[in-house]
């Protein structure tokens, strides 16, 4: 049981850990919403969205996926063009200094539709928890494999909480928001290229 805890908790770590729309999304509303409660719909909607892949990938969901040269097609080659558009939002984005306006133009509302879109419709995502997770998942029963999902769970729950937590930190101290406008720049050029890697993916195929 120990061993699919440790397992499930290196996996989505490291499945978790690297730059992204998602993970710039959590972190810009950690560092410009007026206060951090303001933040927390973006928290929440970006973690039950993590929980819902996680669940449809340990579930068995992802041979279905993954199988259908169809599904996965359409997958990629949406994801491409989500990727390319997010890149030049992001590219184009400029961090206000005023929180309230910030709050204004990402409403509850928004906040929740917003992080649901990067969530959800990242290819990058929906193969690397339904793919990997979900064929990591095969090798545990029972209990143990009910250990290595909620550890995946609670992994991407406590990273965008304190993801947010680190943009709210990072917004006080860069007031002159210029830290924000690189991590946009670098999350656009991120995003680009993860968009020319599916499409080389799918030519591969």
């Amino acid at each position: 049981m120990f061993a699919s805890f440790i397992h499930g908790f290196i996996l989505a770590f490291g499945l978790i850990l690297p730059l992204g729309v998602q993970n710039v999304f959590v972190f810009n509303q950690g560092a410009l919403q007026p206060r951090f409660i303001k933040a927390l719909p973006v928290v929440v909607t970006a973690a039950l969205c993590d929980t819902l892949l996680i669940l449809v990938a340990v579930l068995g969901v992802s041979f279905i996926i993954l199988g259908s040269f169809w599904i996965k097609t359409i997958l990629i080659v949406g994801g491409c063009i989500f990727l390319i558009y997010m890149g030049w939002i992001s590219w184009k984005s400029k961090p206000s200094k005023d929180k309230e306006e910030v709050a204004k133009k990402f409403s509850f509302k928004k906040q929740v539709l917003f992080a649901a879109s990067v969530s959800l419709l990242n290819p990058h995502a929906i193969m690397d928890t339904i793919g990997v997770i979900g064929t990591s998942s095969l090798k545990y029963q029972g209990e143990e494999k009910v250990i290595f999902a909620v550890t995946c769970i609670l992994v991407s729950w406590l990273w965008f909480l304190g993801l947010a937590l680190a943009g709210r930190i990072s917004g006080k101290l860069d007031q002159s928001g210029r830290f924000m406008l690189v991590l946009n720049k670098l999350s656009a050029l991120v995003m680009w290229g993860a968009a020319i890697y599916l499409v080389f993916s799918l030519f591969k195929n």
